[in-house]
């Protein structure tokens, strides 16, 4: 019998740890760590793939950012991101740095300039699975399963979903077991889970995600998104450079079409672009906060600047009208799928700039102004439940908890959307639309149906759009503020 622990390992060659003062050169290295480890597990495994099981375990490491500080000495206090909370050694692993160079030499310079230190760029110890080594590499066969002649496990590292957590976010996690402290909110195990996660259910590579992150509930909001972005592609004006439907079809000129595919994933998605990453990502979550939940715990990795839920709710007040909107200044959640990651207790604020945003957008796209606007919008509490029926159960129970609430409106995914957006720092909003009112027995019949979604989807969806210009011109420390970070915050956004 095979004893695979005592099979020798081989790995890449053990780079030098190195000091960098230029961001540009840190996340440069951390490229070539990355694609080096990458390209070695890749290799190994094609070569199994097509012969014999190897003789050795194959094993290369996500490449790292490490930093220590010795002064106490406060930083910028107007900064809420950039800066480590107290003297010690300081550690991330990265996975994707090509993916997220941006993001990276933003991070290392504020820490940079925040702290008057060097990096280190070097090796880690946590081995990077297979499966994430060889994605998206279009020269690496995938066997079908069972196919090979031994268990990909007694030779490569797979992925390890006890170390594929949320701790850090959730601040259960404090230190590694070297002694360092986490300087990001996430490890690379996390961020590549994710990454595969995301291209699996909206059918859309993750470099295609845009910084402002629009959510709804109905694939009418898509067909709209799509007519809008076709209108901006060309007036050249605009800033935008192209549309990405399911299945990774780019459009660059308005006319241009679109092929339709075959099947639409769990979570169709569609990206407006702008060279810098400043444009919007639809993505049509379907109905639940489960869904919600999925997608936002996945779409956090990539650190949006904020996301918004633009969907249909059930207005709770006679004096609404179908049609009318709703911007949440509070949350009552029922949706149950957050209590174990964070306790129903925790409360979740409306963000002023957020609210800002959304209600100055609502005038814009209204031509409605301060008290005109209360004709169309109501604020208040949204109420979010795990029950799609919830009307068909004795009233005396749900009816009265969303009266003591003041619940002026409910639905299945906004409360998750936020709370996961306080959870993992991404600013968050929510704008809904009235669709019915079944607490006053209007509901829709088909041809009201129709005639609301032809009148209100596109100003809706064109709100959402605005805020999320208005929130693209906010300044970063502005928008991503101390209202979303605790007391031993990570440096890293």
């Amino acid at each position: 019998m095979n004893d695979d622990t005592l099979l020798p390992v081989l790995t890449p060659r053990r780079a030098l740890v190195e000091s960098f003062s230029n961001p540009e050169a840190a996340v440069d290295r951390l490229e070539a760590l990355y694609f080096e480890a990458t390209g070695f597990l890749a290799e190994h495994f094609s070569a199994a793939v097509l012969g014999e099981r190897p003789d050795a375990r194959v094993r290369a490491f996500y490449p790292e950012i490490r930093l220590t500080t010795t002064s106490f000495s406060k930083s910028d206090s107007r900064l809420a991101f950039g800066h480590v909370a107290h003297p010690g050694t300081y550690s991330t692993t990265v996975t994707r740095p090509d993916l997220f160079r941006k993001y990276l030499i933003q991070q290392i310079e504020l820490l940079m300039h925040s702290h008057g230190i060097y990096v280190q760029i070097g090796q880690s110890d946590t081995p990077i699975p297979v499966h994430f080594a060889v994605t998206g590499k279009p020269d690496v066969s995938i066997p079908q399963e069972g196919s090979l002649n031994f268990s990909l496990r007694d030779v490569f590292d797979v992925p390890d979903l006890a170390t594929t957590n949320d701790d850090i976010v959730n601040g259960t996690r404090t230190a590694y077991a070297d002694g360092s402290f986490p300087l990001a909110p996430f490890t690379a195990q996390r961020v590549d889970y994710s990454l595969a996660r995301l291209s699996h259910y909206t059918a859309t590579d993750p470099e295609h995600f845009q910084n402002h992150v629009l959510f709804t509930n109905y694939q009418f909001y898509v067909e709209e998104f799509e007519a809008y972005a076709r209108a901006v592609l060309a007036d050249p004006e605009s800033g935008y450079i192209a549309f990405v439907s399911t299945g990774n079809t780019i459009i660059t000129k308005g006319d241009e079409a679109l092929t339709a595919p075959l099947k639409l994933p769990q979570m169709p998605t569609y990206h407006l672009k702008r060279a810098d990453g400043q444009g919007i990502t639809l993505v049509n979550i379907g109905v639940g906060p489960s869904n919600a939940k999925t997608a936002t715990d996945h779409i956090a990795v990539l650190r949006p600047h904020a996301w918004l839920m633009v969907g249909h709710c059930a207005g709770l007040r006679n004096s609404q009208s179908l049609g009318d909107f709703v911007l949440a200044h509070a949350y009552l959640r029922e949706d149950h799928v957050l209590d174990d990651d964070l306790p129903i207790w925790v409360p979740i604020p409306a963000l002023a700039e957020i609210q800002i945003a959304l209600e100055h957008a609502v005038a814009d796209v209204t031509m409605l102004e301060g008290y005109e606007l209360k004709r169309i919008m109501r604020t208040g509490t949204v109420a979010t439940i795990d029950n799609r029926n919830w009307e068909l159960r004795d009233h005396s129970g749900p009816v009265t908890r969303l009266s003591q609430s003041r619940a002026v409106a409910l639905d299945m995914e906004s409360a998750t959307i936020a709370a996961n957006g306080f959870r993992f720092r991404v600013p968050y909003g929510t704008l809904l639309c009235v669709s019915d009112k079944p607490l006053h027995g209007e509901l829709k019949l088909p041809g009201m149906a129709s005639d609301f979604y032809k009148t209100q989807v596109a100003r809706h969806l064109q709100i959402g759009i605005r805020a999320m210009e208005r929130l693209r011109e906010m300044p970063l420390e502005r928008i991503h503020s101390r209202k979303l970070r605790s007391f031993d915050e990570t440096a890293f956004l």
